[in-house]
């Protein structure tokens, strides 16, 4: 394979980090830096006991040369329609060496799901030098220049210290995308959950990302201030949202397994956990309190109790709250049997429950299982870390 002149003496191959959002799916990942440089969230329970690191634009330029040239290649073998035979795909790895398995199978897989999109890795990459990374992304776009969409992760405290002139560049280079992790707009459940940063400082970072003509994606946790907080987490986190007014708010449910350090809070009664009626609740009085604003909610993580909670405010508020008060009316019985066919992944809508065949499927597995109203709390615990 040919490699680039550019690389460090440093450089150990073609890299991708552990996680990227829902929406990144079908992304080539760039990896560049090395997981979270704050990384003391006690929700979070990626990156522990790993160290952070930068790594060199000469090396992440090599990763973008490497898949470049495999793409390269791909296209040379398509037909005129883009489709590749498997003895096509053979010899091209044929004539790569081992080590490069990683970057072919990135290529491949990117390839494969049309190539319009990149996500930058890992947690927080906009912290590296705005110079370094505005480099990374010409590089980027003379290489794909048919790309539509470049994202990162980024945290608010790292943004609200880049300059309004650099971010704007980012956005001409080709950024244009920002994943941020709100969480909360409650000054109180940030101290909690070690966030390190305020309220004031996610709304300042929020603007900022629109105003350079960014998209933006703020990510809200319910549950994440437990029973005690829970109202001003719902209350304050709508506030900040309408003084943001982000392109999406995507939500992911809290869920507290013993190797996060939430779970030590937990245990030592810092925090009362809230059950998933508790959360319905809470996104129920979220979602009533976002006001004046055009974001899209999107429910798209595996955790969420209701994929249908999701649309364009303000038009389909009333839609989302409607799913939440339905589930609310229900008796207990109902309330646990959606609950738990919602973990089982044999409901992923209220709507899915008209389904004879789904509930009797459901109800066999709580009557065998003796799931009841007073346990199922348990039980979904235990059922979404699988997830995790």
């Amino acid at each position: 394979m040919v490699q680039s002149d550019r690389k460090t003496k440093e450089y150990h191959g073609f890299e991708q980090g552990p996680i990227r959002p829902p929406s990144e799916a079908q992304s080539l990942l760039i990896r560049v830096t090395r997981n979270c440089p704050w990384n003391r969230c006690t929700f979070c329970p990626v990156y522990k006991d790993t160290d952070f690191s930068i790594r060199p634009v000469a090396d992440v330029k090599t990763d973008i040369d490497a898949v470049h040239f495999v793409i390269d290649a791909l296209k040379k073998k398509a037909d005129a329609a883009g489709r590749l035979q498997r003895h096509q795909v053979d010899e091209i790895a044929r004539g790569m060496k081992p080590e490069d398995t990683a970057v072919l199978n990135a290529a491949l897989q990117w390839y494969a799901t049309g190539m319009q999109s990149i996500f930058i890795q890992d947690a927080n990459s906009l912290v590296i030098r705005p110079e370094d990374m505005i480099d990374i992304l010409s590089h980027l776009n003379n290489r794909f220049p048919w790309v539509e969409r470049i994202t990162s992760y980024a945290r608010s405290h790292t943004i609200a210290r880049i300059s309004d002139e650099h971010l704007k560049t980012m956005r001409m280079a080709g950024l244009n995308r920002i994943h941020i992790g709100l969480e909360s707009g409650s000054d109180e459940v940030l101290k909690l959950i070690k966030k390190g940063v305020t309220k004031d400082t996610h709304i300042k970072a929020g603007i900022k990302v629109k105003t350079a003509g960014m998209s933006l994606s703020e990510y809200v946790m319910p549950g994440l201030g437990g029973k005690a907080l829970s109202r001003t987490h719902a209350l304050e986190t709508a506030d900040a949202l309408n003084q943001i007014n982000p392109d999406f708010i995507r939500l992911r449910t809290l869920a507290i397994p013993e190797f996060i350090p939430m779970y030590e809070d937990v245990v030592a009664g810092n925090i009362e956990k809230s059950s998933d009626i508790d959360m319905v609740r809470e996104i129920l009085l979220f979602i009533q309190h976002l006001d004046g604003i055009t974001s899209e909610v999107k429910s798209d993580h595996i955790l969420n109790l209701f994929q249908e909670v999701e649309g364009k405010l303000p038009d389909d508020k009333a839609a989302m709250e409607g799913v939440l008060k339905t589930f609310l009316s229900m008796d207990g019985r109902r309330q646990t049997l959606y609950q738990v066919g919602r973990r089982l992944g044999i409901f992923n809508c209220l709507e899915d429950m008209n389904s004879p065949r789904r509930m009797d499927r459901v109800a066999s597995f709580c009557d065998q299982h003796r799931i009841t109203d007073d346990n199922v709390d348990e039980v979904v615990e235990e059922l979404m870390k699988r997830f995790i």
